[in-house]
């Protein structure tokens, strides 16, 4: 019961149905299973080694054949769109709530799982309130979370900082007034993944917040006419292209492509000296890649900082509040019937619990703080768990808030804000016009 819906949702994968080919993913198939389901499962990359090794103990146990398939991030949405589409998606795929799921629940593709909770209240008021509302569609849960909390983090490079004599910024002031001194130094002072645009979300996200507090983007999600052109975001895209012009970032960050780890890369290796990215990195990249970087104690994270006069909370977090996991709805009802046995019955939640912390991830749990002291990296997980479970708002990242034409449009539009070719006001009149659309 322990570790909630992160194990006991990968038992859904005994339910059902197709397999679908890719050029793009990483297949592996237990078969010779034993039981009458069959399922596959697609996901996005960080957190497949973890899933190998439930889908092996599921398979050992002799509850059905499970095939995991594993895309890049950025062409996964898509694919999935026109795979769930076209009746032809996998049995159970990966997601990140908001706008996105709403629109499989509103196309009648995906089941609700609230009868799973239901029947098992525990769990339920085990996982944090503002996780479990990320899964949820009118009041009905469609989404179930089973990765760690995911909010965007500054991680810093602390040799980087010594070196050149400046203290980890606290707030806008300090972070515009460490630039120069990096650029002195011949350091980059932000690297980001830009040629995969959503990296930039994380800025315009935090911003807005710091600034004018949650409820600006929140009028964006209930379609409030001219919400995008809130003093909020406006004042938070001009000084995104303030720390563009202060050459806040990398030359050449727009060709970076943040599936390949190579935004992470600059960091450890001393080119640059911050990232904001989400909690995934650590565990995906930093630690993947340069563990021996890590243990030593040269990566650091912070929070992102505070505006000074802003009218947000500086403990609101943005990012991915989890990920979660969605059954389609072309299952037969004896795979449905299977599936919520499944969810109702699953076992190894210590086991999964365990292997997840042992990656730097942190579930939506409450009560694992021995665990977290226990784990491999301690800090990290209390850092992400606190921040996670303290925040005074955790705000899901916008592309995924928001309905996928809009989200396209926002991030088109957020990536001409970085390269200096519209203003801010231009930015928001843009998405303006195509809000009103919908």
């Amino acid at each position: 019961m322990v570790a909630g819906l992160s194990a006991l949702v990968l038992t859904v994968a005994a339910c059902s149905s197709s397999d679908t080919d890719s050029a793009e993913s990483t297949d592996r198939a237990n078969v010779e299973a034993g039981a009458d389901g069959t399922a596959s499962l697609w996901v996005t990359t960080g957190s497949d080694e973890v899933l190998l090794q439930s889908i092996d103990s599921w398979s050992e146990a002799g509850k059905g054949e499970l095939t995991l398939q594993v895309f890049e991030n950025d062409p996964y949405k898509q694919k999935l769109r026109t795979a769930v589409s076209a009746g032809e998606g996998p049995t159970i795929f990966s997601g990140w709530g908001g706008g996105g799921l709403e629109a499989y629940v509103d196309a009648g593709e995906v089941e609700s799982l609230q009868s799973v909770l239901d029947a098992e209240p525990e769990l339920r008021d085990r996982i944090f309130p503002s996780v479990l509302a990320g899964g949820e569609v009118d009041g009905e849960i469609y989404g179930v979370p089973y990765n760690g909390v995911q909010p965007a983090v500054v991680y810093f490079n602390q040799e980087l900082f010594d070196q050149v004599g400046v203290e980890v910024p606290t707030d806008w002031d300090e972070l515009m007034a460490v630039v120069p001194a990096f650029n002195e130094a011949g350091i980059a002072p932000f690297s980001v993944g830009g040629a995969s645009k959503w990296p930039y979300l994380m800025w315009i996200a935090y911003l807005t917040d710091r600034i004018g507090g949650p409820e600006v983007f929140d009028a964006v999600v209930a379609g409030d006419e001219g919400a995008w052109e809130d003093p909020a975001i406006i004042e938070a895209a001009s000084m995104i292209q303030d720390l563009v012009k202060a050459d806040g970032f990398i030359d050449g960050f727009s060709s970076i492509d943040a599936n390949q780890g190579a935004a992470e890369a600059l960091v450890y290796t001393g080119k640059a000296a911050m990232q904001l990215q989400g909690a995934w990195a650590y565990s995906g990249t930093y630690y993947a890649a340069a563990q021996e970087f890590v243990d030593a104690g040269n990566l650091g994270w912070a929070t992102f900082p505070a505006v000074p006069g802003g009218a947000g909370d500086p403990t609101n977090v943005t990012g991915n509040l989890s990920s979660y996991f969605s059954v389609t709805s072309d299952s037969s009802e004896e795979e449905k019937a299977l599936a919520t046995d499944w969810l109702l019955h699953g076992v190894m939640s210590d086991e999964y619990i365990d292997t997840l912390m042992g990656t730097g991830a942190v579930p939506p749990i409450s009560g694992l703080e021995d665990k977290i002291q226990a784990s491999v990296s301690p800090e990290w997980n209390q850092f992400i768990y606190s921040s996670a479970e303290n925040a005074g708002n955790f705000q899901l990242s916008w592309d995924q808030a928001l309905e996928p034409v809009q989200a396209d449009a926002l991030l088109n539009n957020l990536e001409q804000v970085f390269l200096l070719q519209i203003t801010p006001e231009e930015f928001g009149a843009n998405l303006n016009e195509v809000a009103q659309q919908e």
